[in-house]
């Protein structure tokens, strides 16, 4: 398996992914009992080399394929052949590496504007006199 190239100056050496050929899930007669066609892909995010930052967002995320170990668990089994899949699962594990890479933005708090204020106001002075109207007279 060659080297993984996530962006042209960052790169994934092939011994930090380990790829094992399973059986596939799902109708496909004969075949499916007996060809491991699927992938199962394991990342170790903690061990890997990338850069400190892409690490630290890569554990951040909130995603159950990465385990509590931080090794990032991938399954493919779109395709037939194994090739394909090996193929589809480095695809995949390239994509959410370079959505990690991307710094989110940095949110800045606002304040609501004077228009928004008033509108609230109305809004919450319409509705309590729509329910006045709708009780009892005294």
């Amino acid at each position: 398996m060659p080297t993984l190239f996530i962006t042209p100056a960052l790169a994934i050496e092939s011994n930090e992914i380990e790829m094992t050929g399973i059986r596939s899930q799902g109708a496909g007669g004969q075949n499916v009992n007996k060809v491991a066609s699927a992938v199962h892909l394991r990342f170790d995010v903690r061990a890997s080399s990338l850069p400190e930052a892409v690490k630290m967002r890569l554990l951040a995320l909130r995603d159950q394929r990465l385990t509590e170990d931080g090794v990032l668990v991938l399954k493919a089994q779109e395709f037939r052949s194994l090739e394909k899949n090996r193929e589809a699962a480095l695809e995949r594990l390239a994509g959410i590496i370079r959505a990690a890479m991307v710094p989110r933005k940095q949110r800045r708090p606002t304040q609501p504007t004077l228009a928004a204020r008033q509108r609230q106001r109305e809004t919450k002075s319409r509705r309590s006199r729509l329910k006045t109207l709708r009780r009892k007279p005294e």
